[in-house]
């Protein structure tokens, strides 16, 4: 049934999802071909190319169907849980009671895109006083409004705090408008001072312990919460069995971008590996069925590089991003004009990395919250992205802003400085709107020139 590796379009999928079918494929309750979603609206499916195996499949078709996951589960009687900015801590403890289903209502920020702003989600929030001055997560706002888009939860929570000015505002927003939401939060990460003992946090950031008890007993008020919800205790050893499913989900992906990243031929485009790196958040709402998507996904990208088979050319540049786009299109655009994803950035790095399992488990959760490269000095997060330049022998950074988010207007200049004065790589700033068709020529040309530039110094 294994093609050999090519990008296609929608309507090639479908010829390609029927010689599937007829060889034999086998696929989960939510399979079927890719083509149904653009009648639920998911209208960007039609512009984006996708990888031809049958895992990339099943990975598009997980993504898609969380809302019908969601409604699912609240008729089977589970509690819904929406975790609010945290990425990637809250949906731990959440996910290890059985009862209870995590998501993140701010994945809505995709929604303008992936149905090219024909919800509506924008203007209602320009209706409450959220206007594009915002990030795009405030489509949230509008996904609360009309219930469109998932069930409403029945427990939202919230980090404040060390996060972004954008968020806090929009969830301030949302909680003024009956939605009532349990903050919990979460300090500016710093140094250990003079006296203080430092604890070096999953990742390589330093905090003092005093930060990490601080934040343990925020998170202790949201797993009393949790047992409220669910009506059941969350003891050490069912938290300790939650970790250790999370940190499964961690090691594929560990295994997943390793191989994606540093193989002689690209074994994934750059698309698929962005949407598998979500999963790690918040699991799409259903943690065993991640587990086995991601399980499928890495099998086809090992396959490919034992038989030494994948996408681009082997010269392809190789390329560190920087922040996830608002519109999905552009890792097309990349690897359209000669670029290779060779390492990511995607503002939850810590939700890639194992969790502690040698002390206390909310010891443990503690610290990867404070692990969080978003809570601390952007000199930190630079630090880290050069020492995963390194690892994945990335050739030139690409930092794509995210329009009206708070944290993008310095960051990038930072990030961009350290880069250029650990290895002297090119960096090139953009940024990437919802919908980048009126952009399209000129994101064209500056990653043409981006990409034009690695292959200049290689001769050099």
């Amino acid at each position: 049934m294994n093609a050999e590796p090519r990008k296609i379009n929608l309507e090639q999928w479908d010829r390609e999802y029927a010689r599937l079918r007829a060889a034999g494929m086998t696929e989960p309750v939510y399979g079927g071909p890719l083509s149904r979603h653009v009648a639920d609206g998911d209208t960007r499916l039609l512009k984006l190319r996708y990888d031809n195996s049958p895992a990339a499949l099943r990975l598009w078709n997980f993504l898609l169907t969380e809302e019908d996951r969601l409604r699912a589960a609240r008729d089977d009687g589970k509690k819904l849980v929406g975790a609010m900015k945290d990425l990637g801590t809250v949906p731990v403890m959440a996910y290890s009671l059985d009862n209870l289903v995590a998501f993140y209502p701010d994945g809505a920020w995709w929604i303008p895109c992936v149905m090219e702003l024909n919800t509506g989600l924008l203007q209602i929030a320009d209706s409450l006083g959220i206007d594009e001055s915002f990030c795009p997560v405030r489509a949230m706002l509008g996904a609360f409004i009309t219930e469109a888009h998932f069930p409403l939860p029945d427990l939202l929570t919230c980090s404040v705090g060390a996060t972004c000015d954008d968020f806090s505002a929009i969830a301030q927003r949302l909680n003024g408008l009956g939605h009532p939401i349990l903050w919990w939060e979460i300090p500016h990460r710093r140094p250990a001072e003079n006296g203080e003992q430092a604890v070096t946090l999953p990742g390589g950031f330093s905090a003092p312990q005093s930060q990490i008890d601080f934040v343990r007993s925020e998170l202790s008020r949201v797993k009393a919460a949790l047992e409220e919800l669910a009506s059941r205790s969350l003891d050490d050893d069912t938290l300790a069995a939650g970790i250790a499913k999370a940190n499964l989900v961690r090691e594929l992906l560990a295994q997943l971008r390793h191989l994606a990243f540093t193989a002689p031929l690209c074994p994934m485009p750059a698309l698929e590996m962005l949407i598998a790196e979500m999963l790690a958040i918040h699991f799409c709402s259903d943690q065993d069925e991640t587990i086995l998507v991601l399980t499928d996904l890495l099998a086809e990208v090992t396959r490919r590089v034992a038989a030494g088979t994948g996408h681009l050319p082997a010269d392809a540049a190789r390329i560190f991003w920087v922040n996830p786009v608002a519109d999905l299109q552009a890792m097309n655009l990349l690897e359209d004009c000669g670029g290779r994803m060779c390492g990511t950035e995607y503002l939850f790095a810590h939700a890639l990395d194992p969790i502690p399992t040698t002390i206390p488990t909310m010891e443990a959760l503690a610290q990867m919250a404070l692990a969080d490269p978003m809570v601390g000095s952007a000199f930190d997060r630079a630090a880290r992205i050069v020492a995963d330049i390194r690892r994945f022998g990335a050739e030139a950074v690409i930092v794509s802003r995210i329009p009206g988010a708070s944290h993008c207007a310095l960051e990038g200049e930072i990030i961009g400085q350290v880069v250029r004065e650990t290895y002297g790589l090119p960096v090139l700033e953009i940024e990437v709107p919802s919908i980048t068709d009126a952009t399209q020529a000129t994101l064209r040309t500056r990653l043409e020139a981006l990409v034009e530039t690695v292959k200049d110094r290689r001769e050099r």
